[in-house]
């Protein structure tokens, strides 16, 4: 069964008297293991389509199966409880909170779900070592790098043995050096942790670290690349970009 199915997703919104499309029809299926990356030029409907796929915004008409669970039959409640025990989430800006070291905001998504860090201290260890964040456990946010910053943001995605992680232009604030190191990570946790993976991205570099690159255009799907014929290689995915931004 595929961790995420997305069929004839449509979203629109009113503004004013004009009906205004953002998505058109989207089908999208992602496999377990699976590294996909979403690219189009600005406006295409990317962080649209990523907030109906986490279940934080809802379609004006298809269906989004989102770890065998259709979101449009769950009530708000049962979408928040998916969300929070079967989704991660990783942000451009982090979104770690301040008074809450490195080792507290891995935890987060554990007592909100109201379980006690104290018994799953050996898996925010574990999580911390893979990020590279072993000996900073106990610094708070303002003693971090950015770099340091979004690497606690992926451990505490994946805290809750997600289904599915989903990443919005997790490198966008970083620098090419740190931007770089973050890709490597994800790519590993897919090897490592088995993770499942999808990210909007604007850059072709981070895209190339991706399985399988879905290109938006207008609200609509006009391109896929995969793995095999990009090879993981920038300038394909760069020539696609620069055919949608004429």
């Amino acid at each position: 069964m595929p961790v995420l199915e997305a069929n004839q997703i449509k979203k629109q919104y009113q503004m004013g008297e004009v009906l205004v499309s953002a998505l058109e029809n989207i089908n999208l299926t992602v496999q377990q293991g699976e590294f996909v990356a979403i690219m189009g030029p600005s406006g295409s409907g990317k962080s649209t389509l990523l907030h109906l796929l986490g279940g934080l915004d809802g379609p004006s008409a298809g269906e989004i199966t989102l770890a065998g669970q259709p979101l449009s039959k769950l009530n708000d409640n049962a979408i928040t409880l998916v969300r929070r025990r079967k989704v991660g989430f990783i942000f451009q800006f982090y979104n770690l909170l301040p008074t809450l070291t490195a080792e507290e905001n891995v935890g987060l998504p554990l007592l909100i779900d109201g379980q006690s860090l104290t018994k799953h201290h050996a898996k925010i260890s574990r999580l911390l070592e893979l990020v590279g964040l072993s000996e900073r456990r106990h610094h708070k946010p303002d003693q971090l790098s950015g770099g340091q910053q979004q690497r606690v943001a992926i451990a505490r995605a994946f805290v809750n043995d997600p289904e599915i992680v989903l990443a919005d232009e997790p490198t966008g604030n970083l620098d090419s050096k740190t931007g770089t190191s973050i890709l490597e990570l994800l790519r590993r946790t897919c090897t490592e942790l088995h993770a499942t993976i999808v990210m909007v991205t604007h850059d072709p570099r981070a895209a190339s670290y991706a399985d399988r690159v879905i290109f938006l255009k207008d609200g609509i799907v006009v391109r896929e690349l995969t793995h095999t014929e990009h090879g993981r290689a920038v300038q394909p995915i760069m020539d696609v970009m620069a055919g949608l931004e004429l």
